[in-house]
């Protein structure tokens, strides 16, 4: 008789919602996530808020200063601000991917570096347009 018979099965188990939320990313599976979830925000906003205030916007003077009201209004900015920041990611998430598409920097620590590296670009610049949106420049 051959061993391979003796060897026991694996058991595969349910994995319950809080083992799921203990479980830790690394940074690179955190811009994996995130460049999903930005892409799904964009995707699902384009049709319902993106494509509608541009419409207005270009329809007439009247129309674009409406806009100019709702947009001055804090939340509205801090929707404006969200769309912003996943339009950021997902464009330096992107070019991490093409990058690594190249098979440059396939290795575990380049790949948590560039992830570091989208986090922090992705960020900064999201700043530095909330800074404009809110009107500080």
């Amino acid at each position: 008789m051959s061993d391979s018979a003796s060897k026991p099965r694996p058991q595969f188990r349910n994995i319950s919602v809080p083992q799921i939320l203990s479980y830790r990313l690394p940074l690179a599976g955190k811009s994996s996530i995130l460049h999903r979830v930005s892409g799904a925000l964009l995707f699902l906003c384009l049709p319902l808020v993106l494509v509608p205030l541009f419409a207005l916007s270009v329809t007439s003077p009247d129309s674009f200063a409406s806009i100019q009201g709702w947009v001055a209004n804090p939340i509205v900015k801090l929707i404006l601000l969200a769309l912003i920041w996943g339009y950021l990611h997902h464009f330096c998430a992107g070019i991490r991917y093409l990058i690594l598409d190249l098979h440059i920097g396939m290795d575990k620590v380049s790949a948590q570096k560039s992830a570091g590296v989208v986090f922090g670009v992705s960020l900064a610049l999201t700043l530095v347009f909330g800074l404009k949106l809110f009107g500080v420049w």
